[in-house]
């Protein structure tokens, strides 16, 4: 993985909130030791996706860590890279902004070991070198512009805590710029295999943008619901997943912003809580009454409810189709909803290398009560 950049040395805190401890997934085969959580180093993993700019900052705590500082904001990096082939100024000016914030906050906490990843928009743009440029100019810190191998390697690796005894798993993780799905052999110790990973070109702010001249809301809806199951058939064919299905061996993980707000709108949350969420099931049938209640629901409702907000409103749509679109394919019970991605897999890696046991712990588990079929 090579070095990772220690950078010498404000706006609504992301899920979680500083100073909660987070589990994370580790090796099963070495113990967990207690660690003081006072004097152990301090690890920073920035997330720059083609929608928003994430950071954590946290330090191993027990057999997990604990996050002492957070921050998230909706960039739009990846707005119309896919039309014009670049990253266009404003977009880049947005970014920088925003990592400016995170290099603000990272001088509060000197010394951290930080990995900064960038995912689609920038393995898109012809323009990222430059980008890449910009940032390091203006913010001090370094971009890894990652390949989706890893992407999906950093994702899983965050989420396997998630998983249980049966043998196949469904990982998934809905961005802006691409969708990556995961098809997972898990062995009787929990032990992980990524059989095979498919990177779609096909997120949540690319879908919105390609499919804009489709006027009515449901048609754009369906149509971009069969590009994706189209694109999708073909994958689950070649791993011979339909057959699994029948004989429950099949278990699904979803983390992105599109399956936690579900989560958070079918659990009628009046605030979204990360708690409530991470390590939750949710039902199929509630994901598709979630769904008509978007689609029936106006802009305006949109970006006032409390588990939305206005910066995703427009790309519900296009989140809700590619997750309608991964259920056809997979039409299973229940999935494991995961308010964790990219950062809390970059955090692993940089403490397991520096020798800190980082383990498996139960995540918390409850399941999605039916939200009424006439909300």
């Amino acid at each position: 993985m090579g070095d990772h950049a220690v950078l010498e040395v404000p706006d609504k805190p992301a899920m979680p909130q500083p100073g909660q401890a987070v589990h994370v997934p580790g090796d099963r085969e070495k113990p967990a030791r207690m660690v003081d959580c006072i004097t152990v180093p301090l690890y920073a993993a920035i997330d720059l996706g083609s929608s928003n700019c994430r950071l954590l900052v946290a330090r191993p705590c027990n057999d997990g860590f604990k996050v002492i500082d957070a921050f998230s904001r909706v960039v739009r990096l990846g707005e119309g890279v896919r039309e014009k082939g670049y990253l266009c100024e404003a977009a880049m000016e947005r970014a920088i902004d925003a990592l400016r914030v995170c290099a603000k906050k990272l001088r509060r906490h000197p010394g951290a070991r930080l990995r900064a990843v960038a995912t689609e928009a920038c393995r898109t743009a012809n323009n990222r070198e430059e980008f890449v440029r910009r940032v390091f100019d203006e913010t001090g810190i370094t971009l890894d512009i990652i390949n989706p191998d890893e992407e999906s390697r950093l994702a899983l690796q965050a989420c396997s805590a998630l998983l249980d005894e049966r043998p196949y798993a469904v990982v998934f993780d809905i961005g802006g710029g691409s969708t990556e799905i995961c098809w997972i052999k898990v062995d009787k110790t929990g032990k992980t295999q990524c059989i095979e990973t498919l990177s779609m070109p096909c997120g949540v702010l690319c879908l919105t943008e390609r499919y804009a001249s489709v006027e009515e809301r449901r048609e754009r809806f369906e149509a971009m619901r069969t590009e994706i199951r189209e694109r999708l058939e073909e994958f689950a064919k070649r791993n011979c997943c339909t057959d699994m299905l029948d004989d429950d061996k099949v278990q699904m993980v979803g983390t992105s912003g599109t399956v936690t707000t579900f989560c958070g709108i079918a659990l009628g949350l009046e605030r979204y809580e990360r708690h409530k969420v991470d390590g939750s099931d949710l039902r199929f049938d509630d994901a598709e009454r979630v769904t008509e209640l978007l689609l029936r629901m106006e802009s305006d409702k949109r970006k006032g409810h409390p588990c939305i907000g206005n910066q995703r409103a427009e790309l519900m749509d296009a989140g809700a189709a590619i997750f309608a679109a991964i259920r056809d394919i997979w039409p299973l019970a229940t999935l494991k909803v995961a308010d964790r991605g990219l950062r809390e897999g970059i955090l692993v890696d940089l403490m397991r290398a520096d020798g800190h046991a980082i383990d498996p712990c139960d995540a918390r588990r409850h399941t999605v009560s039916h939200i009424p079929a006439s909300s």
